[in-house]
């Protein structure tokens, strides 16, 4: 687990049960993310999430990323809803014993 708890992991928790979009700057960019599942790598957080908008625009691809959260900042939650994506894979061996909360399917 990591050394010190992230301030963003509560919201996130949230975010991931509700299924509810947060907004935050990643590397000096504005996006609005759909986090599927907390996990921790190496001892550090990480959010595997689809981006649902970067800079205010929809992505040209659909993809789901890694985002350490540290590398998270002004993270808030928006009232924008979002379904699982069929791009996450709950089952991956990645995640085995590293899981802390998961989105649920549907």
């Amino acid at each position: 687990m990591a050394t010190a708890p992230d301030p963003a992991t509560p919201l996130f928790l949230e975010a991931i049960v509700k299924r509810q979009a947060v907004a935050a700057t990643y590397n000096r960019v504005a996006v609005t993310l759909a986090p599927h599942i907390l996990y921790t790598r190496h001892g550090d957080l990480h959010v595997d999430a689809v981006t649902l908008e970067r800079e205010g625009k929809p992505p040209k691809e659909v993809k789901l990323g890694t985002f350490k959260l540290a590398g998270l900042s002004a993270v808030r939650l928006t009232p924008r809803r979002f379904a699982a994506s069929a791009l996450f894979d709950r089952a991956a061996e990645r995640y085995a014993g590293e899981t802390i909360m998961v989105v649920e399917a549907g």
